[in-house]
């Protein structure tokens, strides 16, 4: 391999490649703590609900639909990612986000909301959010799975921070201005990270290596395709439930806590900000333990999590605030720890160089999750007047993951056509 004369010189932030690049995993994470705020949207569903004398599933559209958009256009930006580069994606994303809060600002119904919040919003967040997992792992091809997960804790812990910081402003100047703030701030953060994020050079590596023991320690042959990879369909899969079951407890949490548990409103908006907690947390946790074990093995413990706390809830009484939060502290961890499983697998299972394009596929199982799971989990309060009844297809569900990760979930040879 030839080694370009300039990468002696190259520098990250000011300083040397190897130093300087544990500078853009907080830069990541800043510009993924922006778009992590479609997980605050609980806290915005009551208010729209009174103001606009909306349903339950109604309220919930705008997150639904953000949710879908972010994943559709996934794949598309993962496309482009390795074409325009990092700083050209994170910028036309950026302003795409902070255009849809903006415009969001001036929305009158439900249905503008979600044509400027879900389409506008959800569309900017799917071409940015790949782009600073992208970064480092290419910057991390010794620490992949820790550094990811390390990222994309921005995005979990975001409502840490968002969500009672949009509650303290809707309480002070209603939901409209609360919008069109979040959209100006988080432009502004974006376009300032978008200086840092940039790509290696194509040669370039750490001088030292990690010496963690990982599994993919032997020469791997990669499939060529994702489509002729077992493996391919068996996280999809699992990412699908696991993101169908996640999504759905976060776009009722605070909601359940008022309706079944009967807390205080201001607490139940304040407990999203625990849950936030454990969400992120569990992301460089799970990429850690990536690094280190085989991914069907992660994922039947993370369903095996989900399953208790759907227990959990199908008994809980009101009053019961402990067992309420607990199911939700497992419900957000394991959504975490997904969204950190899953493309650190994706760098395992598939060829590293392509991993821009093959994640973007494999996040369209976060679009699905995220619609179907969503709809079902507001059409079931709106059906039968309770959220309980929708913990019982979320654990028939965990049970399911858990066969298909044993099973698919798992390197295996290409499927030759027939």
């Amino acid at each position: 391999m030839k080694i370009k004369p300039e990468n002696s010189t190259l520098s990250v932030c000011g300083l040397t490649p190897d130093q300087g690049r544990w500078l853009l995993i907080p830069a990541g994470m800043t510009v993924l703590l922006c778009l992590g705020t479609v997980y605050s949207w609980s806290v915005f569903r009551k208010p729209l609900e009174d103001e606009l004398s909306i349903s339950a599933t109604q309220s919930l559209l705008p997150y639904t639909i953000a949710l879908l958009f972010y994943a559709l256009l996934m794949p598309i930006a993962g496309f482009y990612i390795p074409r325009l580069g990092a700083r050209k994606m994170i910028i036309l994303g950026g302003l795409i986000v902070g255009f849809g809060y903006i415009c969001s600002s001036f929305a009158h119904n439900i249905l503008t909301l979600t044509l400027t919040y879900g389409m506008i919003t959800g569309t900017g967040v799917g071409i940015t959010y790949g782009v600073p997992m992208a970064v480092v792992a290419r910057w991390f091809p010794d620490k992949k799975g820790l550094t990811v997960g390390l990222t994309i804790i921005g995005f979990g812990l975001s409502p840490l921070v968002t969500a009672p910081l949009a509650k303290n402003l809707i309480d002070a100047y209603q939901v409209r201005p609360t919008l069109l703030i979040f959209g100006l701030v988080f432009t502004l953060i974006i376009l300032l990270m978008a200086i840092v994020l940039k790509f290696p050079p194509s040669d370039w590596q750490p001088k030292e290596k990690s010496s963690a023991t990982t599994i993919a320690a032997a020469p791997v042959t990669y499939p060529k395709t994702l489509w002729k990879s077992r493996s391919f369909y068996g996280l999809w899969g699992c990412y699908m439930i696991g993101t169908f079951v996640g999504l759905s407890a976060i776009g009722i949490s605070s909601p359940v806590g008022e309706e079944m548990i009967k807390i205080d409103p201001a607490l139940a908006a304040t407990s999203v900000s625990l849950f936030a907690l454990f969400n992120g947390v569990s992301r460089p946790l799970f990429g850690w333990l990536s690094d280190r074990f085989k991914p069907r093995y992660i994922a039947i413990a993370a369903y095996t999590l989900i399953l208790i706390a759907c227990i959990l809830m199908v008994n809980v009484q009101e009053g019961q605030v402990i067992t309420y939060l607990v199911a939700f502290c497992l419900f957000w961890f394991c959504l975490g720890g997904w969204l950190a499983l899953a493309p650190t697998t994706t760098l395992r299972l598939f060829r590293p160089e392509d991993y821009a394009q093959n994640y973007g596929i494999v996040f369209t199982a976060y679009g699905i999750g995220a619609l179907l799971g969503t709809l079902v989990a507001g059409s079931i309060r709106d059906w039968f007047g309770s959220y309980t009844y929708a913990f019982y297809p979320m654990g028939g569900l965990a049970i399911l993951g858990i066969i298909l990760a044993n099973f698919w979930l798992k390197r295996d040879r290409p499927i030759e056509p027939s």
